[in-house]
């Protein structure tokens, strides 16, 4: 194992030398594995960074046995299909954020310090974390895209890591300089072998619709991108088509589309790919130094567009660091008799949305290129699933082809659909896809909805839904209106939901109010909820360097969390095997969300108060829930605040739940 070699490295480099500083909460929960090799300076933790990491590192490989780590849990297992995902708990990461500290211990954060160590995350301080997050239960880590991205057309100080460069080439970001010799992707192997000995899983991001505007393939393949003239740049942007709402046009529109002025300008800005225009040019600049894309700019005066949404009139800005990828050598069927045969290659809405307006003659070798990239990540690294981005916008034999690789090397690999519609279940089962990543994080913020997700959506769902009280592209649950109770009630509510996975977002065990992206449900205004004077104010992760607030975190929430993950782990029996049943009241006005589980006479009773600003005082007729009568031996309430029994319970147990307040009602359990 890579992990051993690593190990081995961090061992003869081990000093006693301790000028490395670490929050607590990165050795909180493991302190006997730590304890005698920190030391406290002036209320910080410092350690010395080799002795850190081979102490985590030979703690975790104590846990291995004879197996290659290298291959997903599933082949490990002689598992046959993806359905352990079903009892999955996720925890999601942007790396470079999740690890990043001010390992110096003053000042303020630098990517690298003046002491050499790297404060921006690495895949070698990931490793440490899995113990964090293994006192949460988390059994999955999900990874924000972790391939080379690009720092051309960056949004922040930072490149986004969406912007995707080389899709089959790591970040070299991600290289930790205390190992020295060693290379990234060993690194990350090393990361996934952790893992894996831990009992974690790990599903990565891929985004096979797009690619940076400078991408490493341009290269190769020029003809695979869209091309526009450089002196169109300043006014390209999405056309606006008045005569329509707000929309993902139907093929009905297109008529009205392609009349539009707008559209008709649009299309003019775009040329053919530069080995077309000039092939004897083309050969000298793919060979000269420097960035491609530069280059191209320089010696043709063309440029790849950037991207936008497939919605008609959205008011997104376009989307400057990356732009789309050439699907099909023809424009869609369905439009063709709108342009001319002359019409270089272009991109509307309609050729963004491939699922719904295919062309006729699809670009087989970019397809290829494209389903070929899982499996590379399957065979070098072992990882256990992947969340495809822009899915929906794929052409379907497409979809099929990247599914159909990936699960023909490992049956047990899982899908993730960015889907956010949760009545689009059932389509991305057909699709071949395991689970959704579903809108409950809109829910929560929005008491009709979440009720609504309760009663009635997520016990009738054909795909396991991840339950996300907030995303990497959504408002921090905390930062919402009411935040200070949504922050718990969200969490209690989802992550005891039938077919819910339950989704802890890097930062939420935490506290953090400050959201990673402004993609959904966000204005502008959303990234200045921080106070002015903190260091990371107006930061946005996607975009910049951005740390944690790992030295003043939320103790009540973070406590809470772990003990909520701890009570789900005790009943998942429950969840998974018993009996769902909704909750009988003597009287029931929309804000009382409930259900629950039962094996025989035991049984957990999920109850909540929607209203923040009423309490509510109710019975719970046990008898009627179970819907038979049942002898109840005991009955224990659980809370924020911790468990107590009931004297004396009946079958109608009277409660009371403060505005947002919630419990668990436990009976006849141990």
């Amino acid at each position: 194992m890579v992990l051993n070699e690593i190990k081995d490295f961090l061992k003869s480099k081990i000093s006693k030398h301790r000028n490395y500083a670490i929050p607590q909460l990165w050795i909180e929960n493991h302190k006997k594995i730590f304890n005698d090799i920190v030391e406290e300076k002036e209320g910080k933790i410092f350690v010395d960074p080799y002795e850190f990491f081979y102490s985590a590192i030979s703690f975790i490989l104590d846990k291995s046995e004879k197996k290659d780590y290298s291959k997903s849990l599933g082949i490990l297992n002689g598992e046959n299909n993806p359905n352990w995902f079903n009892k999955s708990v996720v925890y999601g990461s942007l790396p470079r954020m999740t690890a990043a500290y001010n390992h110096k211990g003053f000042g303020t954060f630098e990517e690298t310090d003046i002491l050499g160590f790297k404060e921006a995350g690495t895949f070698l301080k990931m490793i440490p974390l899995l113990l964090h997050l293994k006192s949460f239960n988390v059994n999955t880590l999900y990874m924000l895209p972790v391939s080379k991205s690009s720092n051309l057309f960056k949004k922040g100080s930072i490149g986004s890591p969406y912007a995707v460069k080389n899709p089959l080439v790591l970040d070299e970001s991600y290289h930790d300089p205390l190992l020295e010799d060693f290379n990234v992707e060993t690194e990350f192997k090393a990361l996934v072998e952790a893992a894996h000995i831990l009992g974690i899983r790990v599903i990565l991001d891929f985004i096979p619709r797009t690619a940076s505007r400078d991408s490493d393939i341009i290269r190769e393949h020029p003809d695979w991108f869209y091309w526009i003239k450089i002196d169109d740049l300043a006014t390209y942007k999405p056309p606006r088509i008045e005569e329509l709402p707000f929309k993902i046009p139907d093929e009905k529109d297109l008529d009205i589309i392609y009349r539009n002025s707008e559209v008709r300008n649009h299309l003019k800005k775009f040329v053919d790919s530069p080995d077309k225009i000039d092939p004897v040019k083309w050969e000298k600049v793919k060979n000269m130094d420097g960035n491609i894309l530069v280059n191209i700019i320089r010696e043709f005066g063309i440029v790849t567009p950037p991207g936008f949404s497939d919605w008609v009139n959205d008011n997104q800005p376009t989307w400057d660091d990356v732009t789309f990828l050439r699907l099909y050598l023809d424009n869609p069927i369905a439009a063709k008799k709108f342009v001319p045969e002359t019409q270089k290659p272009y991109v509307l809405f309609d050729v963004i949305k491939a699922s719904k307006f295919p062309g006729s003659i699809p670009n087989l070798e970019l397809w290829n290129y494209l389903s070929d990239i899982i499996p590379s990540y399957q065979k070098r690294f072992g990882i256990d699933g992947a969340r495809i981005d822009m899915g929906h916008a794929l052409p379907s034999k497409l979809q099929e082809m990247i599914i159909s690789k990936a699960k023909d090397n490992d049956p047990s690999f899982v899908f993730i659909a960015e889907e956010l519609e949760m009545n689009n279940d059932e389509k991305s089962k057909n699709d071949g896809y395991h689970a959704i990543l579903g809108n409950t994080w809109y829910s929560v913020a929005r008491r009709e909805e979440f009720y609504k997700l309760v009663e009635e959506t997520s016990i009738n769902m054909k795909l396991p839904f991840l339950a996300s009280a907030e995303t990497p592209d959504t408002p921090r649950i905390a930062a919402r209106e009411f935040g200070n109770k949504l922050k718990y009630l969200g969490p209690f509510l989802l992550y005891f939901l039938p077919n819910g996975v339950p989704y802890i977002n890097s930062g939420q065990e935490l506290g953090e109010i400050q959201p990673m992206n402004l993609g959904l449900d966000n204005t502008i205004w959303g990234k200045t909820v921080l106070p002015p004077d903190d260091e990371f104010y107006a930061k946005l992760a996607f975009f910049d360097h951005y740390v944690l607030h790992w030295n003043t975190y939320d103790k009540e929430l973070y406590s809470f969390l772990k003990n909520l993950m701890n009570e789900r782990e005790k009943y998942k029996d429950f969840i998974f095997n018993g009996k769902f049943r909704y909750v009988y009241f003597n009287y029931q006005d929309g804000f009382l969300a409930n259900y629950s589980y039962w094996i025989e006479e035991k049984g957990i009773l999920i109850i909540a108060n929607l209203d923040f600003s009423w309490k509510r005082e109710f019975e719970v007729f046990v008898d009627k829930t179970k819907g038979k009568e049942i002898n109840i031996l005991n009955a224990k309430i659980w809370d924020k605040k911790g468990e107590i029994p009931i004297i004396s319970p009946s079958n109608i147990i009277k409660l009371t739940l403060n505005p947002g307040d919630f419990c668990i009602l436990k009976i006849n359990v141990d």
